[in-house]
């Protein structure tokens, strides 16, 4: 054994039991943390190194458990689960609070007029992109092509979706009227993460056994994957989205909001900031990141090989994706 640390530590799983919500919550806490979108090329490296010397069996002498766990965090916040490469920074999960943040707060704010929902649902669908992209299941790359048909096809359905929902909201209340930026982005997440995800549903994820034994490719799994990360994309926006603009329309009612409403766009970023600080976490963890499903329901030909070489396995394993 090289050092004082155990070798025996499991650093390939999250350090809090996965099995349980708060468990989940925890870990994607840690992995969704803001501050390490602020780390060095230098200390992510460094991250790399111990994580990667640990899982081949060597430890750096007196490294600890505390900075061990906390090497696997910086590593997992930075690092593809799936393919090892570093991750474009922006399309990172501790980036989202940041990122979603400025462009939400401008979408709230910046909803009355046609340019602007354009704009900023076309940004905000180009940062999805981004963010499907690089938190995306599975290890097969996608080409040049492939990737910007998949972008265009994204942001163009998300856009329109949201003229269409802005036509309908002249009609309505003008607090009705705020709240179309939210549902705008519902109905794009389910338009854009599977149409940036294509690939997946197409030829399938990797499923694995609970050792980690790759058994094959499904598209069944990834239609679970691609559900399950839609769910908690939309869950994220809920807060986010749904309470500022119900504190806005009474703080604009104020006269020191009528004195000042240069104000209004940084308050309102200023209370997405404080709702996605806790709903990016937390709806990451409603479902696990190593999500499963019963042999039985995956494809026919896939089932039979499985069962061929493996006839006690009846749950299969894959990463779902953020």
């Amino acid at each position: 054994m090289s050092g004082e640390l155990s070798l025996n530590i499991n650093i390939k799983e999250p350090r809090w039991d996965q099995g349980t919500f708060m468990g989940r919550a925890k870990h994607f806490f840690m992995v969704t943390d803001p501050r390490n979108v602020l780390l060095s090329s230098e200390t992510l490296e460094e991250a790399r190194v111990i994580v990667e010397d640990y899982r081949a069996g060597t430890a750096k002498p007196g490294l600890t458990e505390d900075e061990l766990w906390r090497a696997k965090y910086v590593y997992d916040s930075a690092f593809h689960p799936d393919t090892g490469e570093k991750m474009f920074v922006i399309g990172r999960m501790s980036a989202q609070v940041p990122m979603n943040m400025s462009i939400t707060g401008c979408m709230l704010t910046f909803y009355r007029t046609t340019p602007a929902v354009v704009f900023w649902q076309w940004v905000n669908q180009s940062f999805n992109a981004v963010v499907n992209y690089t938190n995306r299941s599975g290890d097969a790359p996608m080409t040049v092509n492939q990737l910007g048909a998949a972008y265009v096809s994204a942001t163009t359905g998300a856009v329109v979706t949201a003229l269409g929902l802005k036509s309908l909201a002249t009609r309505l209340p003008p607090i009705v009227s705020r709240f179309v930026p939210f549902a705008a982005v519902a109905a794009a997440n389910c338009i854009n993460i599977p149409f940036m995800r294509q690939r997946e549903l197409k030829y399938g994820i990797p499923v694995t056994d609970e050792n980690g034994n790759r058994l094959g490719e499904s598209p069944n799994a990834a239609k679970q994957a691609i559900m399950q990360v839609v769910v908690s994309r939309i869950g994220m926006a809920v807060p986010a989205m749904a309470i500022p603009p119900v504190i806005m329309n009474a703080l604009e009612k104020r006269a020191f909001m009528k004195r000042f409403p240069i104000l209004n766009a940084p308050v309102q970023v200023g209370l997405v900031g404080l709702c996605l600080v806790f709903a990016t976490p937390l709806c990451c963890a409603l479902f696990p990141q190593k999500s499963s499903m019963s042999v039985s329901g995956l494809e026919a030909d896939l089932q039979e090989r499985i069962r061929q070489a493996s006839p006690n396995i009846t749950t299969v394993y894959f990463n779902k994706g953020l």
